[in-house]
């Protein structure tokens, strides 16, 4: 039997192991470390210690993760020294320094182990040591690893930022607003493990559920579920109406303070759909899964599974409520992986929805879903194809009831629903449409094709249009929240005959998810439009009027409807009208350095006609603030009066950071603007590098 080992103590070499690893975000506390990709630890030697010959010794070594850990279930892992560590599965290797009196080991995990926070056990024959602990991450950067990622500049991008932009508004006018991803923020990567272990699955079987973490398949469909509150105590509780009793989703800027208060005191209110794929962004990058957050403008949602969005109207043009809607925009994530359940093809981007919209197996959960297989209509394959296909494919028709309970189709469309699919550019601050990778272009032969294929057996239902006879609507130019405006509808007559019909033009309240809410204009005529000519409408929209009717997303549903009803002729034109909002002007008086205090001045002008109340400001930035926001409070701004603010703050780490800035208060929600900050090392950090 060969001698044991004298150790005094052992080394993680936590620097050194975090950059080689891309963790150092993570801190310097304890050793973060990537799957599929060695590591190295020192074994220092007790003095007088016999000389170490790695060829001749027993020494094992044991990794262990969960509750129950098993070979079988690959949560244990049993290995001796080799001459050279495997890129296959677990293996060390290790050298003598007899200057130093030390071991360095070198470990290599297995690209196919399940992530988590694991033991590191040393046996020498029945005598163990523990080599203390490390916390095992997916690896982007490793080919054997099914998150691998060619391009480093997409792996800057999609698991190391920490800001990122998220759009928003409407097709026709989308605004990118900044978010603090904050994912190597102290704390978070331990909330991200927390919210894994609290899942139902690890509940019922944690050996099961531990094995599967090795599949970020399976870990991305359990974050789609667990970022919601709705079948578990996750993360987030969904709510667009009631916000009392906790905080307006608009005021959110990052995901760090929900995860904190998630893990202080469970499900935190509220989100929305931008804040449930946020925070999913989050916890996949912490988890080293890459991922983008994207959006989707004029987002259907199919309750009835068929593939098209049904718009139920009575015969006086009075819209008639069922499950389907569009919404303005939905926002939901993409992970990058391989899929070797569905087979190569289907390998890339995967599409998950953590907003609880309808339920998949049983649980409010939604993917992950090839990009591929939505593109080309592959409904069959899992998870939610069919649901996410028709958000960004869905057809759409319009309906009249008739006195007879008959429905007549009036007007409908094979394009809006599935525009100006959005997310970050890689590197830049930019807008990237990846609509071409959800969907062919709009009207195409293979866009067709593939919509026919996926309906399957559904008929689908004729389109038509009454030929010559046009109406649309027309903008204003400048409608900020707080103005008066006009819009316009006109109506063309092409066709021979002179028509007669009621003109209706109404405008109510809705929210991003479709939702309608009060009218807040309206107007009708009855009109003959002669052949050849037009008919223009006019609807003044008045703040005294929208102002108490519109939620913090500022969006008012302009229509308009033409009725015939001798000839059971309609019409229908209809728009979104995203308001403006003001500007919070960012100032930063001084320079930005290390550890020494820095203010930055904010104001805000009132546009409404009336005061402002419960005004505050809040920032929030990586690097500056500590991971915390900062909130100060104000007395309630007149009409046309500045909100004025400012706020010291300590940067905590050098190189260029993002100061991210949010107004509230009782009638302005959801205003968002940052500035890019460059934070400078201090002088005496400076020397001391020197």
């Amino acid at each position: 039997m060969s001698q044991v080992v004298d150790i005094e103590r052992y080394d993680l070499d936590i620097k050194r192991n975090s950059s080689s690893h891309h963790t150092e975000q993570c801190g310097k506390e304890r050793l973060i470390v990537r799957r599929g990709q060695p590591f190295n630890i020192t074994l220092h030697l007790k003095p007088g210690s016999k000389e170490f010959k790695p060829g001749e010794e027993s020494f094992t070594l044991i990794v262990e993760t969960g509750p129950l850990p098993r070979k079988e279930s690959d949560t244990k892992a049993t290995f001796d020294l080799s001459d050279s560590t495997a890129d296959d599965e677990w293996s060390a290797s290790a050298s003598y320094d007899p200057s130093g009196n030390s071991v360095s080991v070198s470990i290599s995990s297995s690209p196919n182990a399940p992530i988590g926070l694991y033991s590191l056990t040393l046996d020498q024959d029945g005598q163990k040591t523990s080599l203390g602990q490390f916390t095992l991450l997916f690896n982007p950067w490793c080919t054997r690893d099914a998150v691998y990622m060619r391009s480093e500049t997409k792996r800057q991008e999609y698991v190391l930022a920490q800001y990122g932009l998220i759009y928003r508004g409407a097709a026709t006018r989308i605004k990118g607003k900044p978010w603090n991803f904050g994912q190597f923020e102290p704390g978070i990567l331990d909330i991200c493990l927390k919210i894994l272990d609290d899942n139902p699955k690890f509940i019922s079987d944690a050996d099961k559920d531990c094995c599967a973490r090795r599949n970020p398949i399976y870990v991305t469909r359990v974050l789609s579920a667990m970022i919601n509150s709705n079948n578990d105590r996750g993360v987030l509780v969904g709510e667009w109406q009631d916000f009392t009793g906790g905080v307006h989703p608009g005021k959110w800027i990052g995901s760090g303070d929900i995860l904190h208060q998630w893990t202080e005191s469970g499900p935190v209110r509220f989100g929305q759909c931008w804040v449930f794929a946020a925070l999913a962004c989050t916890v996949s990058r912490a988890l080293g899964i890459p991922c983008r957050v994207v959006t989707n403008f004029g987002s259907a949602h199919d309750s009835d599974a068929n593939l098209m969005i049904e718009n139920l109207y009575d015969e006086d043009g009075e819209r008639m409520s069922n499950g389907d809607s569009i919404w303005n925009f939905h926002v939901w994530v993409d992970s990058w992986m391989t899929r070797p359940d569905l087979g190569t093809d289907f390998d890339g981007w995967q599409t998950s929805d953590p907003t609880p919209q309808e339920t998949s197996d049983g649980v409010f959960c939604c993917g992950p879903s090839s990009l591929k297989a939505i593109r080309e209509g592959e409904l069959t394959k899992k998870y939610d194809a069919p649901f996410i296909f028709a958000e960004v494919n869905a057809d759409v028709v319009d309906l009249v009831r008739l006195s007879s309970g008959k429905f007549v189709q009036f007007s409908g469309s094979t394009k809006s629903v599935g525009r100006y699919i959005s997310t970050k550019a890689v590197g830049s601050d930019d807008r990237h449409d990846i609509t071409h990778q959800y969907k062919y272009p709009e009207g195409s032969k293979e866009e067709r094709q593939v919509y026919e294929k996926a309906q399957h057996h559904n008929n689908l239902l004729q389109r038509g249009e009454e030929p010559g006879l046009h109406l649309k609507i027309k903008l204003a130019d400048n409608m900020i929240v707080g103005s008066d405006f006009e819009v316009h509808a006109v109506l063309t007559n092409n066709c021979v005959d002179a028509r007669i019909c009621t003109f209706l033009f109404f405008a109510k309240a809705v929210g991003y998810n479709g939702k309608l809410g009060d009218g807040c204009g309206f107007t009708s005529d009855k009109v003959e439009v002669p052949s050849g000519e037009e008919r223009r409408m006019s609807l003044r929209l008045e703040y005294e009027r929208y102002g108490s009717a519109i939620t913090s997303d500022r969006l008012i549903q302009v229509s308009a409807i033409t009725i015939d009803k001798q000839i059971t002729n309609y019409h229908k034109a209809e728009k979104t009208i995203v308001l403006d909002e003001p500007e919070i002007h960012i100032k930063l008086l001084g320079e930005a350095t290390v550890r020494q205090s820095v203010t930055a001045s904010l104001t805000l002008l009132n546009p409404l006609p009336e005061p402002l109340q419960d005004c505050s400001f809040t920032v929030e930035g990586v690097g500056l603030t500590e991971g915390k926001p900062l909130t100060a409070r104000i007395e309630a701004v007149g009409p046309k009066q500045e909100a004025k603010a400012s706020f010291e703050f300590s940067p905590t780490s050098a190189g260029p950071c993002v100061l991210l800035v949010n107004f509230d208060s009782d009638k302005l929600k959801n205003i968002m603007s940052s500035i890019n900050v460059v934070v400078k090392e201090s002088a005496s950090t400076e020397a001391n590098t020197v």
